[in-house]
């Protein structure tokens, strides 16, 4: 029986080489901005669905190695811009753009392969798949990457999530803060530099979404930026530097977290009247 840190598709190559440390993962990610210096835009974005108003004419910029947040009460439209910029869902009015170029019409796989990589709020792991495999298809088919690099792109996101000791279980058998890392792996493997997150933190105890903390705090180290949706608040402000508020489809805050927090209209709309 394979060791739970030694992945059975260890096979396609001779092993993982033997210099492989958690500093050296995730790889260096190109990063290119535009002359304004944003790495990512929207300009007059609007999502309808039938009569549907569920983006009301965004505007967002960031830039290179930011941490931004996004709040906002539930149906707010947070999980649809994220859509919309991650291209699971084309805007119906407006224009984006990603590291300079224009990728409106682009679709979610093409926008991965230029490193706009997103996960979900409740993961979705390939079921009948190992752990390892998961990060491995992610590796081979998110970014690209030939056989052998795609098995140290997965061994490493791996071991940068905590995940080498259940590598060999399949993923259905996780539990729910494994399932959030492996949803994590799998998005560090297709090698972003920046990354969507969804919620990440959501159905997790305050210990560990610290932990999920800690691991996202690494990333920024190793400057990758982040767009990050959560409700849990606290966990949230430990990372971003930057918070949006959204509220009814449309930016109602944007700026210095501590002051968009204290926003009488975030205050209103977000905490029901008052501060938590």
């Amino acid at each position: 029986m394979s060791s739970p840190t030694t992945p059975p598709i260890r096979k396609c190559r001779s092993g993982p080489s033997s210099s492989l440390t958690t500093a050296d993962l995730p790889g260096d990610r190109i990063v290119n901005a535009t002359p304004n210096g944003a790495i990512l835009s929207a300009a007059g974005i609007h999502k309808r669905f039938g009569a549907l108003v569920v983006l009301d004419d965004i505007d967002f910029a960031m830039g290179p190695e930011e941490a931004v947040g996004i709040v906002g009460p539930n149906g707010a439209g947070k999980t649809t811009l994220l859509s919309v910029l991650s291209g699971a869902y084309p805007p119906s009015a407006g224009t984006i753009a990603f590291k300079g170029d224009d990728v409106t019409v682009l679709p979610a796989t093409q926008r991965c392969r230029l490193g706009l990589v997103r996960t979900h709020q409740v993961p979705k792991p390939f079921g009948g798949m190992t752990a390892f495999e998961n990060v491995f298809v992610a590796a081979s088919h998110g970014a690209g990457l030939g056989r052998d690099e795609a098995y140290e792109e997965a061994l490493g996101s791996l071991k940068f999530c905590g995940m080498l000791g259940v590598a060999n279980r399949r993923a259905e058998t996780l539990g729910l803060l494994d399932r959030k890392r492996l949803e994590l792996a799998r998005a560090l493997a297709a090698k972003p530099t920046l990354l969507l997150l969804d919620e990440i933190g959501g159905g997790l105890t305050d210990s560990e979404a610290g932990e999920l903390v800690e691991t996202i705090r690494e990333l920024r180290r190793r400057r990758i930026g982040i767009v990050w949706i959560e409700h849990i608040v606290h966990i949230l402000l430990q990372v971003a530097e930057r918070l949006i508020c959204m509220d009814a489809g449309k930016i109602i805050a944007d700026g210095d977290p501590q002051a968009v927090m204290a926003d009488p209209q975030v205050i209103s709309a977000y905490l029901g009247g008052g501060p938590k």
